[in-house]
């Protein structure tokens, strides 16, 4: 679990039929095996990154669970870019109006691509869990033809041809849901193998099951507490748990946290058992590859470890000088105490809160060690001591 939360951006795709959107030219330049993208990680769990969109850098986000890649409405607006058509696609929290926009060139690492179009969507800076929104979502459109090699641990990624193995590790089935447009997998939990599974790297939560999927498992009776994640559409509330073991493909995964989500959420709302986060695929080295119909992990140092737990029961989100309170969870210490969504916390332990926390040695509190008691000053200028505990 992160300290603040999971991020979740994936979509369907829209009722437009596809053909509204022009599919322009891509190709990969002669030098793309060195052509690697450093990224770094959103407060949300995302890989964000800067990309050429006009010859103009742009900030985007990698996301395999967006099936046409999306430009922000206000990037249009400040350019002056004409956005044509209306559609709705569903989103994770609900549905979003999108729309279309024609572009010349855009350019990632070693790929380009000439002419096309982007869809058009609100993108709030709430879909990457920091004050700054980015301006693009980049998606299957633009990245299934080709070898996704995204290395976590030196924070990179790089376009391959596809077929192209640069690391041994265990397989997994990938392909592209002709229906849905994103790409799919398939995990066995409890001994039953669930399917379709979306991949998605926009989604910073591990694994997230439908509660049809969850029951299917058929999992013993496990401690749970609630969570939030933000999609395009606003929030969303599940259940988490611990799983002591899930299969990928060959790959053996224990202390997987998994999500499940309300009946009638986003995997009932495009018919899939769920979605294997960037949460997840960020203990492995991974190569998407829908076309050669692989998936490949090579597992990191520590893969296996439990994941972080809060043991606070606040799931925090950062704004500049505060914390905001973006949910109490259930039957923690946080809920016991009495706090509330929306509280403002100024200082930890006597600290100030900077632009700086989130990737701070302070930020570490919320998941703390048990027994250990945390003054907490809220903006108001009243202080409250919670004391944290193991909760689930």
């Amino acid at each position: 679990m992160s300290l603040f939360l999971a991020l979740l951006v994936a979509a369907a795709p829209p009722t437009t039929p596809a053909s509204t959107l022009p599919a322009g030219t891509q190709a990969l330049s002669a030098d793309h095996e060195e052509r690697w993208i450093p990224f770094e990680f959103t407060p949300g769990n995302q890989i964000r990154f800067v990309m050429s969109l006009e010859g103009r850098p742009v900030s985007a986000i990698l996301d395999t669970g967006v099936s046409y890649s999306v430009l922000a409405r206000r990037y249009t607006e400040a350019n002056r870019l004409h956005v044509r058509g209306q559609a709705k696609a569903d989103v994770i929290g609900g549905s979003v109006p999108v729309g279309w926009v024609k572009t010349r060139a855009l350019a990632i690492g070693g790929l380009r691509r000439e002419g096309g179009g982007l869809a058009v969507a609100d993108l709030p800076a709430t879909a990457t869990g920091s004050a700054t929104a980015v301006d693009l979502l980049v998606g299957r459109d633009l990245t299934a033809d080709y070898a996704l090699d995204i290395d976590y641990v030196q924070r990179r990624f790089r376009f391959l041809r596809s077929g192209r193995v640069p690391f041994t590790g265990t397989s997994s089935p990938l392909t592209i849901a002709p229906d849905r447009l994103v790409y799919v997998s398939s995990v066995v939990l409890g001994g039953a193998e669930l399917r379709p599974m979306v991949v998605d790297t926009g989604d910073g939560s591990a694994i997230t099951l439908s509660t049809a999927g969850w029951a299917t498992a058929r999992m013993p009776s496990r401690a749970t507490t609630t969570t939030v994640s933000f999609g395009l559409a606003g929030p969303v509330v599940s259940e988490v748990a611990i799983v002591p073991q899930l299969v990928v493909g060959r790959t053996i995964a224990r202390n997987v946290e998994v999500r499940v989500e309300a009946s009638g959420g986003f995997s009932d709302a495009i018919g899939v058992a769920g979605r294997i986060g960037s949460g997840f695929l960020q203990n492995y080295r991974v190569l998407l590859d829908p076309t050669a119909g692989q998936m490949l992990l090579s597992a990191n140092a520590g893969a296996d470890q439990p994941p972080l737990r809060s043991t606070s029961g606040l799931l925090l989100g950062v704004a500049d000088d505060r914390l905001k309170v973006l949910h109490v969870m259930r039957g923690g210490p946080a809920a016991a105490a009495g706090w509330r969504d929306g509280d403002l916390i100024c200082r930890v332990d006597g600290a100030a809160i900077t632009p700086a926390y989130p990737t701070s040695p302070l930020a570490r509190w919320s998941a703390g060690t048990p027994g250990r008691s945390v003054t907490l000053r809220l903006c108001n200028g009243t202080e409250r001591r919670l004391t944290l505990a193991h909760f689930y």
